[in-house]
């Protein structure tokens, strides 16, 4: 289990040095992560690298048994570069470049960005392929983050226009046919005409913006499998990773498909940033740790553990005794299985003064230090359990290219896709049950509960592997606002909604609306549910019920006809279809159901409390979590404020 900071020798003087390692190897780290933001450190002038600042640093922490998690400087190029190659700057939309000074200001369709980037990579790579320090490298840093995941130059748009004469084989009229640019006379008579969407009066057409989205993704994941495969050309048994950012399902590249050639994600977990008034709910900060975890359905690291306050320009809530400590201890309760503390001390310098390390600038051991040291301690008596994987019964699946039509067309100013998953995500968290988040390529095999919430596009592969799991016995819920739409963002013609599912789930949709309220209609159950009432609101389908189970109908004027919650049996399993945005506490009812009729074991713990078990044959734990500012229990265990206990069982 690799436990460790992230050290920046190079923002600090040199005398330093030793001393610094001295203090994290008091802390109880066996690793450091270094160098990804040092691009012009090892390269100063063009083509003159210079890697011995870094040979300094890995021999003295060779001295004292620490390994290295090594960083490609590509996220800040160097000022001689931008001076050189302004091209390789981003454009924002309306053309306006970025400027030299942030982080990540490169295009992902520059070719001066690729040349110079691998030569970067060859050199750093090549000096230190021989360094048996050296146990992963980390690519880049939060590529995609903080709106990087878009360009608009002109490098782009011409890219954008050969991806889709890719796509349509040159045949411009199958481009018009597909995308119906009949409309608003959009027809184009070459791909040289077509534009990028970025801001014009109305709106894009939505077909053109869904391959914007797709071309946005596959432009960074190009990157990604380059940087990968340059390393593995010169060190071919190199460990390879990426710090993935928070937020990622909102993010214009499927992360999933990014990480396919890495050999484990990481991730930068920030449960508070600068400007919150408070930290994420419990739930909302599990999700997305399930979230990394799915990505390559394994456990992952996280590169970046928050300890101190953050904030560049703003600055962040401080988490409270134990609360930062707590938060590590929910990581690894979902599958992180080493961790490294973002930062070993705070800058006093530069862009992040206000991120505040395990130290601060006045370089005092405090709190937060014995804090850290303490976790370390701890966690190294559990890495066999933290080292095995997590078998989830549940998975909420999601779809990029869905979540990618609701970036285009929202449809409800309250629809958020994440924040749906996370509705339908609480009940099970709240009942301690492990939940799987994944994408629509995963195997669903094993599972015994698959929720589907708004894919909105329809793709029938996927289709078929949804109905072969409800006919083996699986439970499926479906939502409204799914299979509305095919695979170039257009609505069906002569097809039923949900297209695809209207056998499987037993209903169809006859109208909709969107409702810009969280509560906007009331909701009357019926069957097992008789006599209980709700509210819906965000979005509803009209449901017709062909052979179906009425679970709830909606209890308004006009609409009593039809149902709001329905389930039917199929074969030997089940198909939930939720046909509007419910309260939570209808969603909870619901899913108590599903689980109740799936045998799926729950946990009782006071609200705020997780409890997790980790392990396998060679090493069980039981970890219990406490995310209240007060003391709470599970069973017969009693936490304090943010306190947790793991336990061998």
């Amino acid at each position: 289990m690799w436990l460790g900071v992230d050290y920046y020798p190079e923002q600090w003087d040199p005398s330093l040095l030793e001393t610094d390692l001295d203090r994290i190897v008091e802390l109880g780290c066996n690793i450091i992560r270094i160098a990804e933001f040092s691009w012009h450190l090892m390269e100063k002038t063009e083509g003159s690298y210079d890697f011995r600042f870094f040979d300094r640093v890995i021999e003295k922490a060779k001295e004292r048994g620490l390994k290295i998690l090594m960083g490609t400087p590509t996220a800040t190029i160097p000022a001689w570069l931008a001076k050189k190659h302004p091209e390789i700057l981003s454009e924002s939309e309306g053309g306006k470049k970025r400027s030299f000074g942030g982080r990540r200001l490169y295009c992902f369709n520059s070719p001066a960005m690729y040349a110079y980037s691998e030569k970067i990579i060859r050199a750093l790579v090549e000096h230190y392929k021989e360094e048996d320090q050296i146990v992963a490298w980390q690519i880049d840093n939060e590529i995609g983050h903080e709106g990087s995941d878009i360009c608009y130059c002109a490098q782009c748009h011409r890219a954008f226009q050969r991806y889709l004469e890719e796509k349509f084989q040159g045949s411009i009229d199958a481009l018009n046919e597909t995308y119906g640019t009949t409309f608003w006379s959009q027809e184009y008579n070459s791909f040289d005409e077509i534009p990028l969407p970025a801001e014009t009066i109305a709106a894009h057409n939505p077909a053109l913006r869904l391959d914007w989205e797709r071309f946005r993704s596959r432009s960074i994941t190009a990157f990604f499998d380059f940087q990968v495969k340059l390393i593995k050309e010169i060190v071919p048994d190199a460990l390879v990773t990426h710090d993935i950012p928070g937020g990622g399902l909102n993010k214009h590249v499927d992360y999933s498909r990014a990480a396919e050639n890495l050999d484990f994600a990481s991730y930068n977990n920030y449960p508070v940033w600068g400007g919150q008034k408070t930290p994420l709910a419990p739930h909302e900060i599990a999700f997305s740790l399930d979230y990394i975890r799915g990505l390559k359905q394994q456990n992952f690291w996280i590169t970046e553990a928050i300890m101190g306050a953050q904030g560049h320009d703003v600055t962040g809530f401080l988490p409270r005794p134990n609360q930062a400590k707590m938060w590590s201890w929910q990581g690894i309760a979902h599958g992180c299985e080493s961790m490294l503390y973002f930062r070993y001390r705070g800058a006093t310098k530069g862009a992040e003064q206000f991120c505040y390390g395990i130290l601060d600038a006045d370089n005092v051991k405090g709190r937060k230090f014995y804090e850290v040291q303490g976790l370390f301690t701890e966690a190294r008596q559990y890495q066999k359990a933290f080292s095995s994987p997590i078998k989830s019964e549940v998975a909420i699946v999601y779809d990029y290219d869905s979540l990618a039509a609701f970036r285009i067309q929202r449809q409800s100013l309250l629809l958020d896709c994440q924040t749906e998953m996370q509705k339908l995500y609480k009940p099970f968290y709240d009942r301690n049950i492990p939940v799987d988040v994944l994408p629509e390529t995963a195997d669903l095999s094993g599972y015994r509960v698959v929720l589907l919430p708004q894919m909105i596009i329809a793709k029938p592969a996927f289709q078929a592997k949804i109905e072969a799991f409800v006919q083996k016995g699986g439970t499926l819920v479906l939502t409204y606002r799914n299979a509305v739409k095919d695979a170039d963002n257009n609505l069906f013609f002569e097809k039923t909604v949900p297209v695809g599912y209207t056998g499987l789930s037993g209903v169809s949709v006859v109208e909709t609306e969107s409702l810009q309220e969280l509560e906007a209609f009331p909701i009357v159950g019926q069957g097992v549910f008789e006599g209980e009432q709700g509210c819906g609101g965000i979005f509803r389908d009209m449901l017709a019920v062909e052979d179906a189970e009425v679970l709830y109908r909606y209890g308004d004027a006009f609409y009593t006809e039809y149902a709001a919650v329905t389930r039917k049996k199929q074969a030997d399993g089940t198909v939930y279809y939720l046909g509007c945005g419910l309260d939570e506490a209808i969603t909870a009812r619901i899913i108590d159901q599903i689980i109740m009729d799936n045998r799926i074991k729950t946990v009782e713990s006071d609200d705020g409390v997780e409890v997790v078990v980790r392990g396998g044959a060679e090493q069980r734990v039981r970890m219990y979590i406490n995310h209240n500012a007060h003391e709470a229990r599970a069973g017969s265990v009693t936490l304090a404020p943010f306190g947790c206990r793991v336990e061998e069982i």
